[in-house]
Parts: structure tokens; sequence; C-alpha cells
């Protein structure tokens, strides 16, 4: 069975991903910063009984990250689906941070989605199916988090360029616009989240949605 590549792996809804899709018992590559958090996500998923591969790569390192790539492609060949989850999340208002910082976190936020799809779609496209999923936020942007507001901005754009580019090749490109603080047990527990990513991943063509959003639970549905 073709594989799933997860690109930010560490805990968090990047693990519950990498976790739902090996329940679906699809092979899995993790990319993760450091090497002993992609490991860790790689025996979480081992768990499933499906195989896990850890790679380390920084989203922002280019090189590091189409290297990485290229690695997982090797292991488990041309992905069915690719998940984009790095991200620099931080409080900033506007002006606060410098020109060089601002550029570091859109390098994350949303240029290391850009390489990604880039690196790895024209081959899915050329099989003529496939899956390319960005973790996006931010539902409307707050000056508190003004780098973030901008790369989730940049995150909703990049996925609708590469859905028009790609969509008539069979591959199916969208969000999840998570619009709260991701904690386990809360409303927005990583593994609730990770279930919308199956359900774009498992979506027929007719159905394709750009964009689902996970908020709060409505009060009444906690009583």
């Amino acid at each position: 069975m073709p594989g799933a590549v997860v690109i930010g792996a560490g805990p968090g809804i990047g693990r519950s991903v990498a976790r739902r899709f090996a329940r679906e018992g699809m092979p899995v590559a993790v990319l993760a910063r450091s090497e002993a958090t992609g490991r860790a996500t790689a025996a979480a998923v081992a768990e499933s009984g499906v195989r896990a591969v850890p790679l380390t790569a920084d989203a922002a390192d280019e090189d590091g990250l189409r290297g990485a790539l290229d690695a997982a492609v090797g292991a488990l060949g041309t992905p069915e689906v690719v998940v984009y989850n790095a991200a620099l999340i931080r409080p900033d208002a506007p002006g606060e941070l410098s020109a060089r910082a601002q550029l570091d976190a859109y390098a994350v936020n949303v240029v290391g989605a850009l390489t990604a799809a880039g690196h790895l779609l024209p081959a899915m496209a050329r099989r003529g199916h496939g899956t390319f999923l960005v973790t996006g936020g931010m539902p409307e942007p707050k000056p508190a988090y003004t780098s973030l507001s901008l790369g989730k901005a940049g995150v909703r754009a990049l996925v609708a360029l590469l859905a028009e580019r790609y969509g008539p090749a069979g591959l199916h490109v969208a969000t999840v616009t998570v619009d709260g603080p991701v904690a386990p047990g809360t409303d927005f527990d990583p593994d609730d989240i990770a279930e919308h990513y199956w359900r774009l991943h498992a979506e027929p063509p007719a159905d394709w949605r750009r964009e689902v959003t996970h908020g709060p639970r409505p009060a009444a549905s906690r009583d």
C-alpha cells in the first residue's frame, strides 16, 4: 500500500495524524526537526503494526527538507498522502519582530509547504491520485499573533493555488484549519483533529472540500 508522509510530526497533531493513517494500514514516514522526536513518533506509529520511517529535517532548510523527502520516497515510494504540519507558533505584535524574524517564521509556516509540494506533487500528479493536506489556523487574523496570522493566510492562498494547479490531475489539496489551542482532553484534542485529515483523504472527488475547520464543540454537546 502506498504510504503517507507527515512533515512536522511532533507530539500533538502531527503524531496523531501519523497514527490515524497507520490505523488504516498505511506505512508512514515521519519528519521532525529533532531525531528524538521523529523516533518517538515512529515508535507510536509502529504500534499499529505498519512500517514507520523516522526522518530528521528542518522545514525551513530547503536542502535538508528535500533530502528527507527523497529518503521518504526511497523507503515508501511516491506517497499517497502528504501532510504538512510544521509551524512556528509564537506571540508577536505588529512591528515587534525584525524583518529577519518574520521571514524565518514565514519560511516554516508557508515556504516549507511550498517546497514539499513542489518536490512531491509532480510525481503524484503523474500517477493520477493522492492527497496533500496542510494544517491551517487563525481563521481571523489576531494582532497578538502577527507572524502566525500572516503565515496561515499564506497557507490558505497556497492551498488554493495548489488545488487549481493539481486538482485536474487527480490530487486533492486541502487545509484543516484549527481554531484554537491544541491539547489532549479538550475540544482541540489532537486525536479528534486527526480525524479530519483522514476524512479529507477518503473523500471521493465529487465531494472534495478545500478547507475544514475544527472549532470548539457547541455547549450542548459537552453535556
